[in-house]
């Protein structure tokens, strides 16, 4: 049962990557719109992540209470250690959620409020990826020292390094190509779906850069990053399928095809994950002393992982039909539209 707890784990995370990274994405293709252009972006923009803003940090909430129920000790190193960048990205996501209602729904919409709201939303939609990347560069970067002699080297350090932030942009410019992506099959207009197109060609270059800075922050900091990712078969399979779908994902776009790139792009992010996961599996933290959090060993006891995996196979049974529904009823109500 431990191994189907890890794997909802696993599922919860990428997911999480996948629906709110694109979610975020929206609000930073936003930010880097033309005023002109950033009426039609907003509209397109609501189509498509209209079904999944509210639903989307289910993910996140399920990861987190996996972690506190099933991993108590992972969990708890983890809310001391990085508090500040977690603290900050909660903060952001509550700031996006609240912008991103307020300007819909607000019943005077004046200027003044508008323009706050907006500037809320795209600021936190920047702000809260690059912190969600940082915590996760953070776990494997090695800087979490489990004995610190001072403030700085126990909160601040243990996050705040080159190869974190790196990874932090990483993910930034990550979800703002899914984002790119997704939004082009949502473009009613062929102007607008040029316009998205050329969006995911400037973040996926972007990426491919803060992909590469990556690389070098792991090299500057003494991370055997590339050994670790094409040493074993499993993350450089990864990294071969993610780069063909990247391949095929364009080679689509030139054909017409917009509706089925989402696939390929939601496929390249899955196997970055997979290629960096698979590669530190089973630790979920690396320290700085070399006594690393594993999740195979530092498991709540055997009962309460066999009632935490049996909740979560009955609650995906509820859950993710009840997804399903969600999105089919969207999608026939912009036919219907």
């Amino acid at each position: 049962m431990l191994y189907v707890v890890l794997a909802f784990l696993f599922l919860a995370i990428v997911l999480y990557f996948l629906l709110g990274g694109a979610d975020f994405g929206a609000g930073i293709i936003e930010l880097f719109t033309s005023e002109k252009n950033r009426s039609s972006t907003r509209k397109t923009m609501y189509h498509a992540i209209g079904p999944i803003w509210e639903a989307n940090h289910m993910w996140l909430i399920i990861a987190v209470v996996i972690l506190f129920v099933g991993f108590p000790i992972i969990y708890s190193q983890m809310c001391t250690y990085l508090h500040i960048p977690l603290l900050v990205m909660l903060l952001g996501i509550t700031a996006r959620g609240t912008a991103f209602a307020f300007r819909n729904y607000d019943a005077i919409k004046g200027e003044r409020t508008q323009n706050i709201y907006n500037r809320v939303f795209v600021y936190s939609s920047f702000i809260t990826p690059l912190f969600l990347g940082i915590i996760a560069g953070s776990a494997i970067s090695r800087q979490i020292d489990l004995h610190p002699t001072s403030f700085l080297s126990g909160y601040i350090f243990s996050w705040l390094n080159y190869f974190s932030v790196a990874v932090g942009l990483f993910t930034v410019a990550l979800s703002g190509y899914l984002a790119a992506v997704y939004l082009i099959g949502e473009a009613d207009d062929e102007k607008d779906a040029k316009r998205f197109i050329k969006k995911a060609r400037l973040m996926n270059i972007v990426a491919v850069i803060f992909g590469a800075m990556v690389f070098i922050a792991a090299g500057f900091e003494n991370i055997q990053l590339a050994r670790l990712i094409f040493g074993n078969h499993v993350s450089l399979s990864a990294v071969i399928i993610a780069s063909a779908s990247l391949l095929l994902m364009w080679s689509l776009i030139g054909r017409g095809k917009r509706k089925i790139i989402r696939v390929f792009a939601a496929c390249q992010v899955t196997m970055i994950l997979l290629a960096v996961g698979y590669m530190h599996f089973p630790y979920f933290i690396m320290v700085k002393d070399g006594a690393n959090l594993s999740l195979l060993n530092l498991h709540a006891p055997a009962k309460t992982i066999d009632d935490l995996g049996l909740a979560l196979v009955i609650g995906s049974f509820l859950i993710l039909p009840s997804l399903f529904y969600l999105y089919y009823s969207f999608q026939k109500q912009e036919e219907i539209v």
